[in-house]
């Protein structure tokens, strides 16, 4: 299954283990952010490698939602949804974060790897992403703003 058909904003089935977080755009609540990533990848069975660079991925796309997409505006929210489903017999972690910004095109994005751009000290958040996750897909959201949705498989 490639990234195209990674559900993004689709809804968990009801029987999947999930947990939904709506969260202000305020960097404090990072600390709550890291302790549901961890605690969910735990009860998913990601074993402990899987589950530090499955919440440094979702830390990255959490920081990237508050920063840039809601350009720091504490009244705008950032929605979290963590899921685990069965797809063909492989178990997956799924998660999906949601701006309330303008969003972008990340086709846009500078190559964080590109010369020019090693000792800039931002830009990396979606190269870790990828580095880090299975899948990894990032679109508009139906109703305004960026969604980035990624899935890491749990190996048994």
């Amino acid at each position: 299954m490639g990234v195209s058909n990674i559900a993004g904003g689709r809804p968990a089935p009801d029987d999947d283990p999930r947990v939904i977080l709506e969260i202000s755009s305020a960097v404090e609540v990072l600390k709550l952010v890291d302790q549901v990533s961890e605690q969910f990848a735990r009860m998913a069975g990601l074993d402990d490698d899987a589950v530090f660079s499955f919440g440094v991925a979702v830390r990255e796309a959490a920081v990237n939602a508050m920063k840039h997409g809601n350009a720091g505006d504490r009244r705008k929210r950032v929605h979290i949804e963590f899921a685990v489903r069965d797809e063909d017999g492989q178990p997956y972690v799924h998660v999906c974060v949601r701006d309330q910004g303008a969003g972008f095109d990340p086709a846009c994005l500078p190559d964080p790897l590109a010369s020019e751009n090693v000792c800039v000290t931002s830009g990396r958040g979606i190269f870790l992403m990828r580095a880090f996750m299975d899948d990894v897909a990032v679109h508009r959201a139906a109703n305004g703003g960026t969604e980035v949705v990624m899935r890491k498989a749990v190996k048994p």
